[in-house]
């Protein structure tokens, strides 16, 4: 039977995003039709009109149960990051039922390119539900063939600890599998939208899934999670989760060569590897993996995720997701280091994205401070008694609220923002011809192991990963 799924006009529902719990009265759940509707589950959520109704989930500076978020507007034109944190089983228990643990999905989205704060908060709306809906779709298979199984009396051969290896392999194989699925639609429907245009515009993507004591992850771009857990001597130490997918990691490059993509950077920014069309200089994206920017998809750059699974303990303590606005002037152990000494929990992501804007004014004083969007997430689930946004410093005139509590969005971002100035990381073929390039010797570069360290910026003018395209936006325009 196909499911509908509505919100009461009569219900006063709370978006979370004051830690508030929302109870089962605030969504109507009906069941229609006596055959199975095509559309999916993802499909009737996204559906939905008001996504800041939905319950635990928060999207804007804030708190949860277990988490804070913030971001902090660059110097640069419009913030292109967006973040977005959802506790999701509670409303997936009033849909279907099929979360056997609290599950928390959080995640960060960097948007560049002209309509690349368009591009973030699409993905950050439509991407979480996509996930959970192919999750929901390959468990219930799994779990058909398991019953399947049973019926026919089919008993397996291995042990009791070789059971357990197996299911664990399951769950793994069926996060992986939503992961690389969810990516690969999310980036295809980009492509449909009419009114974003997405050919020289993208976002990056990191995204983690806390079910139970297990850690998912899927990942592109430069975006970056970390861990701050204890050692045996109860120090905070930083554990660096995901990957920076920069062009000059030699997996990376070596797929971008093979599709005829070219990788160096500029003489001015030596330090910040591109990826350029094989015909011109353009458009210099400093990231191997990203949604949307369709002009370099068939040159290697690509939206399918990394994916990794870690077994949370009890020494692990908090998770920071954060823009490459943060990572490109604080080190992960000056993250850890940072959140872990705030005087309180719903204030981490604040301070932490004020440091690190005080770290570009004292670092590259000459560069236009970039974007900054942080969410973190206590393991324990806990979180503090302060909540009162004048109390953390939030202020009021820079979050226009809506019945939610959410700043108010417009379908284009220039009504409730300010108008998008020049990207500075976007270079014209005029301006490559000045400043020249240096190529990218990949074949030299090491691997990037697990305990390295991988910083975003070291001592460049950049801001974020596009140098701007009068080319193809000239000829769009006339187009």
């Amino acid at each position: 039977m196909g499911c509908c799924v509505s919100t009461s006009s009569r219900s006063t529902c709370s978006s979370g995003s004051n830690g508030e719990m929302i109870t089962p009265s605030c969504f109507e759940i009906c069941f229609c039709g006596q055959k199975r509707a095509r559309r999916t589950f993802s499909d009737h959520a996204i559906s939905l009109h008001q996504l800041s109704s939905l319950p635990s989930r928060i999207f804007t500076n804030g708190k949860s149960r277990g988490s804070c978020i913030f971001t902090q507007q660059g110097r640069k034109g419009i913030n292109q990051d967006a973040m977005v944190v959802w506790e999701v089983s509670m409303f997936m228990f009033i849909l279907m039922d099929f979360m056997s643990e609290d599950t928390i999905f959080c995640g960060v989205f960097d948007g560049h390119g002209p309509q690349g704060h368009l591009v973030a908060r699409k993905v950050r709306d439509t991407l979480p539900v996509k996930l959970l809906s192919f999750w929901h779709s390959l468990e219930s298979k799994q779990n058909r063939s398991d019953k399947t199984c049973f019926k026919r009396n089919i008993t397996p051969d291995c042990g009791e600890s070789e059971k357990d290896c197996s299911a664990e392999d399951k769950l793994n194989s069926t996060w992986r599998e939503a992961f690389i699925k969810a990516y690969k639609t999310m980036d295809k429907e980009l492509r449909s939208y009419p009114n974003l245009d997405c050919f020289c515009s993208g976002s990056t993507s990191v995204t983690v899934v806390k079910q139970g004591s297990n850690l998912f992850m899927g990942y592109i771009g430069d975006s970056r999670a970390i861990m701050g857990s204890k050692d045996s001597n109860d120090s905070m130490v930083a554990i660096q989760l995901t990957v920076d997918l920069k062009p000059d990691l030699p997996r990376e490059a070596e797929r971008i060569k093979q599709c005829k993509g070219r990788v160096f950077a500029l003489q001015d920014e030596p330090e910040v590897p591109r990826v350029w069309l094989p015909f011109d200089d353009a458009p210099g994206l400093a990231m191997a993996r990203a949604f949307g920017d369709f002009c370099l998809k068939e040159y290697g750059v690509i939206s399918i995720p990394e994916f990794s699974h870690r077994l949370l303990t009890d020494r692990d303590q908090f998770i920071v997701l954060a823009s490459d606005g943060v990572w490109d002037v604080l080190s992960n152990e000056e993250v850890v280091e940072i959140v872990s000494s705030a005087p309180t929990r719903s204030s981490a992501a604040r301070i932490l994205v004020n440091s690190a804007a005080r770290e570009w004014k004292l670092k590259y004083p000459t560069s236009k401070m970039d974007d900054c969007a942080v969410v973190c997430l206590f393991l324990d689930g806990k979180m503090d008694s302060e909540s009162d946004y004048d109390e953390q410093g939030f202020s009021s005139a820079t979050i226009q609220s809506n019945h939610s509590g959410n700043p108010v969005e417009s379908d284009d971002g220039q009504k409730s923002e300010p108008s998008l100035r020049r990207n500075f990381t976007v270079r014209s073929s005029e301006e490559n011809e000045t400043n020249g390039a240096v190529s990218v010797d990949v074949e030299d570069e090491a691997a990037s192991g697990e305990d390295q360290n991988w910083l975003g910026l070291e001592g460049v003018t950049r801001v974020n990963s596009l140098v701007q395209l009068p080319r193809f936006s000239e000829e769009r325009s006339n187009s």
